[in-house]
């Protein structure tokens, strides 16, 4: 999360980020099924989480590195992670201004944090001051074009600028912004920051209110288990993973 006002957010009392995830265990499956499927065989000196509230998914790098620590702005966020993953190191840092030097961290995530970003140019080239010469980074992006939006805006494409995603009363200049994102734009952006794509998933792709009532949870994380990959190049998710690396 990229300033002030998204700290402010995750801070207010009105959001319980650690309650939220209540109901969302697929969803938080299919999160830790494409991290873990990135990384598998990898393992690095120092990872770096950002943006990752109160560590939900940064616990999980401690398998893929030795020194894992959550970059978060949020100091409520914080605080929650200190309770309930005391392990994990804290830093109260922006996603555009890291405290860490150029090229000394060798796995940086940024997962659910682009859908706060309009324009995330500050932040990717972040990522890439930060990321070592032979490290790697995963970023999470909302995905405009996924399988449902196509079908919407059949016959006249997926815009190519992000779209603002809040109902229209929540349109207000000190509310949080919430984007998707097109990915060919963001692909763009991550080349001009000196980033390459270099994997691809499909997640969360069976997110919906209907199948989680009716499918069972386990059949439910075997069936997002499969689809990831296979449905990666017809981008039919509505959350995107890329493992990333320094051109």
């Amino acid at each position: 999360m990229g300033d002030t006002k998204r700290a402010d957010f995750y801070d207010g009392p009105a959001h319980d980020y650690l309650r939220y995830w209540d109901g969302r265990d697929y969803e938080h499956a299919a999160e830790r099924i494409a991290l873990e499927r990135l990384l598998t065989g990898e393992h690095f000196a120092h990872a770096v989480d950002v943006g990752g509230g109160y560590g939900r998914l940064s616990v999980l790098l401690h398998r893929y590195a030795d020194r894992v620590t959550l970059a978060e702005p949020s100091r409520r966020q914080l605080d929650i992670a200190a309770d309930v993953h005391p392990e994990l190191e804290t830093v109260q840092a922006q996603a555009a201004d890291l405290p860490f030097a150029d090229g000394s961290v060798d796995l940086v995530t940024m997962i659910r944090v682009m859908h706060h970003l309009p324009d995330p140019t500050a932040e990717l080239a972040e990522i890439a001051r930060v990321l070592d010469p032979v490290g790697a980074a995963v970023v999470e992006v909302a995905n405009l074009g996924h399988f449902r939006n196509r079908l919407r805006h059949l016959g006249r494409g997926i815009p190519s600028e992000p779209v603002d995603i809040r109902s229209p009363e929540n349109r207000h200049d000190d509310e949080i912004p919430f984007v998707n994102h097109n990915l060919d734009t963001v692909t763009r952006q991550l080349n001009d920051a000196g980033l390459r794509v270099e994997r691809v998933l499909s997640v969360s792709n069976f997110r919906s209110a209907t199948l989680k009532r009716v499918v069972p949870h386990r059949v439910l994380v075997r069936m997002e288990e499969m689809a990831q990959v296979w449905l990666a190049s017809l981008r039919f998710g509505p959350s995107i993973f890329l493992l990333l690396r320094k051109r």
